[in-house]
């Protein structure tokens, strides 16, 4: 399956996901998930979207059970849509707090995290993280198509909104990031 041979106009998830990003005073809350999809992996406390639910509520609500937090000062920073090479498919709505309420606790599902934002650890993420987090420090909404075999992403393109207050940004040269990629990534690709 190539990036470039999928038809992302009448594409259709098969679920739908949130992630919440609490960030404060340049600090970010994070999380070290324990279980389901991303195992291992360092992400934003985040999941599926119940029947009934927005985006914004399943956002809160699984923040709420994975770090015994409420976010407030809630906004949506951006949606990811992502294909895998096994036939998955799956839209996430990302979100931003500016603030919480509770005191952030592991839980069977995740180990909350406190990162500063200017240092990532792109490393131990999603690939397709290091694509999009940096317009989520400028406040600039994104689009974002992702192709993933496995952990791996294959392919990638990303429609970005001019930043909020018209300044330039490092990220502002190029309004629109296009990735697509035939081939899997090289051996030793971590993203």
């Amino acid at each position: 399956m190539k990036f470039t041979e999928l038809d992302w106009t009448n594409w259709q998830p098969r679920e739908t996901a949130t992630l919440m990003f609490v960030r404060m005073d340049g600090m970010v809350l994070l999380i070290r998930k324990l279980k389901g999809m991303g195992t291992g992996l360092i992400n934003a406390p985040g999941g599926r979207v119940d029947p009934g639910e927005t985006p914004e509520q399943g956002a809160i609500r699984e923040t709420q059970e994975e770090l015994r937090v409420t976010p407030l000062g809630v906004k949506e920073a951006g949606v990811l849509n992502f294909r895998f090479t096994n036939g998955y498919s799956l839209r996430c709505h990302v979100f931003t707090a500016s603030a919480y309420e509770g005191v952030p606790s592991p839980t069977p599902e995740a180990i909350p995290l406190w990162m500063d934002e200017r240092d990532m650890p792109y490393g131990q993420m999603w690939a397709d993280d290091r694509l999009w987090y940096p317009l989520v420090l400028e406040g600039r909404h994104f689009d974002g198509r992702f192709l993933f075999d496995d952990g791996v992403m294959i392919g990638a393109e990303l429609d970005v909104a001019p930043p909020p207050d018209g300044a330039a940004t490092p990220a502002a040269a190029k309004p629109d990031l296009k990735i697509p990629t035939s081939e899997p990534a090289p051996d030793g690709y971590e993203g």
